[in-house]
């Protein structure tokens, strides 16, 4: 990114943990942070903290996505970046899955994935620059026993983030996938005295997503890959 007057940053799916993170180094960077989430009154400390803005948004609804981007381009300013970290889980045998979760799984986490990247290209394509970074997981390339609903989603995202890439980058607008290979330190994960370091540091992730967001256009990158050093490949 330039030099000149940063605009919105918007993390969709935000919460506790990374994108906690990613909201306060992105207003220190000088940003406008928005927030989107399903449940906004767990939001109110962060904003409070970092001056951000927070908008109710479930990406698997079309009619909110809309609403959340009217919201955003109300606030004056262009938008410079798109975080989408919002995701659904649904858990078990295979045989025992509800389809209606499964169809959830993959409503909120692929295709509301589409839905808010293509709102944010449509924004950056008309200035020529923009960066838009989906947050991945293990599952994102490797499926686990009785998480299936959980790869499909993975696999899906990153799919897409790599098709945009290809067709985005040409105009001037940076499209990045991360790959969280393990767990990220959390208030439900301590630090383990006996595995330093043994959980990803949100805040780390954080930098790393920031250092995509500044990275020159002669050398981008469309993925990465983050794991704690002490996690298997």
């Amino acid at each position: 990114m330039s030099t000149e007057e940063k605009g919105v940053a918007l993390i969709i799916g935000a919460g506790s943990g990374l994108s906690a993170s990613l909201a306060r180094l992105f207003a220190a960077d000088g940003y406008t942070v928005a927030l989107a989430a399903r449940n906004t009154e767990k939001l109110a400390g962060l904003c409070e903290e970092t001056g951000a803005v927070a908008f109710s948004c479930d990406t698997a609804v079309p009619a909110d996505v809309d609403r959340l981007y009217g919201a955003v381009d109300a606030l004056g300013k262009p938008l410079d970046v798109m975080v989408f970290n919002a995701g659904y889980r649904a858990r078990g045998p295979l045989v025992d899955l509800d389809p209606a979760d499964v169809e959830k799984a993959l409503m909120v986490g692929a295709h509301g994935g589409f839905m808010v990247a293509q709102r944010a290209a449509e924004r950056m394509l008309e200035r020529g620059k923009g960066a838009i970074l989906f947050t991945g997981a293990s599952a994102s390339v490797k499926g686990y026993a009785q998480s299936a609903p959980f790869a499909m989603a993975k696999f899906a995202l990153r799919g897409l983030a790599q098709s945009m890439a290809r067709e985005l980058a040409p105009k001037g607008v940076h499209v990045a996938h991360f790959v969280i290979d393990g767990g990220i330190r959390s208030d439900r994960r301590p630090p383990d005295p006996a595995r330093p370091d043994g959980w990803l540091d949100p805040d780390a992730i954080a930098g790393s997503y920031l250092q995509i967001v500044n990275q020159p256009r002669n050398a981008w990158t469309w993925e990465v890959e983050l794991r704690p050093w002490l996690e298997s490949f």
